[in-house]
């Protein structure tokens, strides 16, 4: 098969497009014909060694844990898929080897849920990791209920635009930190949008004086620290980005694949809860433009990378 790796760590650079080993398919796998993978931040920092520390990389890696398309082949002990059926997955292992950004990907039925019906496929890569990320942070960290008042920070982001959205449908407020040209975007959302920068406090009190229940961060660093000052009384703080929110009394958060939650994700796309959207596409070919725009941290939405009609063109 056709698909994307590395064959050391660095930058986009080292993404080489062209002939992979075909995947093997376990008794608790499904073979996926990928139509669409979606890129995260998570996955140019693997690229460049980040995740060293506590991710074996076992080489050639195959980049990517976002997914949606059809199954071509259950495995043995597979009864929760049939051929045919469209799926989307956070198809995440504990290593880095086999991933997203390839012709087919051979993906645990743990990580894969049915794909929404209202999303193109496109849409769909977008919502497994951002989705279970801003899902099990609100419900499973912070806990969020109806009236409360949620701070989410990069509220137009992969992970901030559905918190937005989640956090609304649970009946909080929710106030979203973003660039004033994303503020229309928030507001759509069902966010409250407040400007980065110096006065982002003051901003925010102005708001909610009292301080907000509950604070996802996605940033950390200076904004983690202005983010603990305010939290109110029996405020909860969580971080996606910074381990350091452990000394102010949150939690460090890493998502984890989970099917139940999302099948529940698909199922609140297919009711029109929440959207994803999708910035830039790129052909597989061109993988590492796509790592690049992520690099460049401005991303409205998901960036996403199509496999189908691909050429033989390398890898850019």
């Amino acid at each position: 098969m056709k698909g994307i790796s590395y064959r050391r760590y660095g930058g986009p650079e080292v993404l080489e497009y062209g002939e992979l080993r075909d995947p093997k398919v376990g008794p608790d796998q499904v073979l996926v014909k990928v139509r669409a993978a979606a890129v995260n931040p998570v996955d140019w920092k693997c690229r460049e060694g980040y995740l060293d520390p506590v991710l074996d990389a076992v080489f050639p890696v195959i980049p990517g844990w976002d997914v949606s398309g059809v199954v071509v082949q259950p495995g043995a002990a597979v009864t929760e898929f049939a051929v045919g059926d469209e799926v989307i997955g956070y198809v995440r292992e504990d290593f880095l080897s086999r991933g997203t950004f390839a012709e087919y990907v051979a993906a645990p039925v743990r990580t894969l849920a049915r794909k929404p019906r209202r999303l193109s496929f496109e849409e769909a890569a977008g919502l497994p990791l951002a989705g279970l990320t801003a899902y099990q942070v609100l419900v499973k960290a912070l806990e969020v209920k109806r009236g409360e008042t949620v701070l989410v920070h990069a509220a137009a982001g992969g992970v901030g635009s559905l918190a937005v959205q989640l956090a609304a449908h649970l009946g909080a407020r929710v106030i979203g930190t973003a660039g004033e040209r994303h503020h229309d975007h928030v507001r759509a959302l069902g966010g409250e949008p407040v400007a980065y920068g110096d006065g982002l406090a003051e901003r925010v009190r102005g708001l909610a004086p009292e301080g907000v229940e509950a604070v996802f961060d996605t940033i950390g660093g200076d904004t983690l620290k202005t983010s603990a000052n305010l939290i109110a009384p029996e405020g909860r703080l969580a971080s996606i980005a910074d381990p350091e929110v452990v000394a102010y009394g949150g939690r460090y958060c890493f998502v984890r694949p989970d099917a139940e939650d999302l099948r529940h994700l698909s199922h609140l796309a297919d009711q029109g809860v929440v959207t994803v959207h999708v910035q830039q596409t790129f052909p597989l070919t061109r993988t590492a433009d796509a790592h690049r725009l992520s690099q460049e941290g401005h991303t409205r939405g998901k960036i996403v990378v199509t496999v189908e009609g691909e050429t033989d063109e390398g890898a850019g």
